[in-house]
């Protein structure tokens, strides 16, 4: 069985993430002092991605954030409940929509019918932990003794976009900054070759890039989005017969800037753009060697599934192999989005039909993530993330379907000094909302 947390700590882990699931995660990166040094030691706007000293060393350096877009089915993948499966087919039980009706989530019962639904899946138990999982996740689950389970999350919104931006800042309104903004603001980044922040997609979440923006925060502290194949960013080498005389065009304008600056000595900001301009240029060559996945080992290509027969486990597989190359070089802040089509895991209908391909071009992707991480020692300073904007409801929708759910779903962290093999607050018999201390 999982070890459980005494109620006590349980309580002031689950407080931590009051005001978003970022409160966690830079705890869990710097500690409470070091987040007071951060706000006491503004960035350098001439050199914003400066590592910034925490109070005491973190055990996490980077963050893996791997979100999965449209809500998968927490009851369908980590969160085990027989009691759903005794009763499928059965009327939902008076006692259970009388309790959620009480809550402010009576909503989670419109669209659906009057009708429970088991799990479609089979589900066993893994490692010396015991965690249950599915077999939509037969890889994740041979990391079962790694993960550290968070069961009973919240969002004060059902509707997707809303849920996700308080995911990402802590709000449901857009305008704030997100996450991976805050904890390149706080902590910097320990590669001045590359930017501190990093987004992986195809198609971004749903409320576009108001989840990852920097908001009110120096436009340093916004993401640059890196492809997965080919040039990670498009027009970053000069045509051919330019390339030549690039060093001194920068040279020449690095030259003019500074004369412009020194004529305008209270304007600081020159300063930033000189330095933006030489980040740009040493970005060309260590964007191009951090995108170069053909460089690693055949096997391990093949276990992230970069040589499946499905090309979006490849594509899917290629983000999490560049999210490592790209943790390992010092990048502060991974952000990996599965969102390859319109509908991502948002399951309204027919949940297998929905699930299984799903599972199956990231599961293996994210196993070899985190094989790869703990085999190169990674994995004690990366914090890993798994998550969504909610779960889903133990009511059937549609035709063998559920309905989003916020009251009550689950995500999964490992590494970064996080307690492996330990779940965190319990949702009820159902899987409908926290039966212990929710948390948003």
């Amino acid at each position: 069985m999982f070890v459980t947390l005494q109620e006590g700590t349980r309580r002031r882990f689950l407080g931590t993430m009051g005001t978003g699931f970022g409160a966690l995660a830079l705890r869990a990166l710097s500690g409470l002092e070091a987040q007071a040094a951060a706000a006491r030691t503004a960035p350098d706007p001439l050199d914003p991605f400066a590592p910034r000293p925490a109070a005491r060393p973190p055990k996490a350096k980077s963050v893996i954030f791997l979100f999965l877009v449209g809500g998968p089915s927490q009851i369908d993948t980590f969160d085990h409940k027989p009691l759903l499966q005794k009763l499928h087919g059965k009327p939902v039980p008076d006692s259970f929509r009388k309790a959620v009706e009480a809550t402010r989530f009576a909503n989670v019962f419109h669209g659906c019918k009057d009708e429970l639904m088991a799990s479609p899946f089979s589900w066993s138990q893994h490692g010396q932990s015991g965690l249950w999982v599915s077999n939509l996740m037969p890889e994740i689950a041979r990391h079962a003794d790694d993960l550290c389970v968070l069961h009973s999350l919240q969002a004060d919104s059902n509707n997707h976009a809303p849920a996700s931006y308080q995911l990402h800042t802590g709000d449901i309104r857009p305008g704030k900054a997100s996450l991976g903004s805050w904890v390149t603001y706080g902590l910097g980044s320990e590669n001045r070759d590359l930017p501190g922040y990093v987004t992986l997609f195809d198609a971004g979440p749903l409320g576009g890039a108001a989840n990852y923006s920097n908001g009110f925060l120096p436009a340093a502290f916004q993401p640059t989005r890196l492809r997965d194949r080919g040039v990670p960013v498009l027009d970053l080498l000069p045509p051919p017969e330019f390339a030549q005389g690039q060093r001194d065009s920068l040279d020449l304008i690095r030259h003019l800037n500074l004369r412009h600056r020194d004529a305008r000595p209270a304007f600081a900001e020159f300063e930033a753009r000189i330095a933006s301009y030489e980040l740009a240029y040493r970005m060309q060559s260590a964007a191009l060697e951090v995108g170069d996945a053909d460089r690693e080992p055949a096997s391990l290509r093949r276990s992230y599934g970069l040589e499946h027969a499905d090309p979006r486990t490849q594509a899917f597989g290629r983000k999490c192999l560049l999210a490592r190359r790209l943790v390992e070089r010092g990048v502060r802040f991974v952000q990996v989005y599965d969102m390859p089509d319109k509908d991502g895991w948002d399951a309204h209908d027919q949940l297998v039909k929905n699930h299984e391909p799903r599972a199956r071009w990231t599961d293996a992707p994210v196993a070899a993530l985190l094989a790869d991480l703990k085999q190169r020692g990674l994995l004690d300073e990366t914090l890993v993330v798994w998550a969504s904007e909610f779960g889903r409801t133990p009511m059937m929708q549609g035709n063998l379907g559920r309905q989003h759910n916020a009251a009550g779903f689950t995500i999964w962290m490992a590494g970064g000094g996080v307690r492996p093999g330990v779940r965190i607050g319990a949702t009820t018999t159902l899987g409908s909302w926290p039966s212990r201390s929710p948390s948003r």
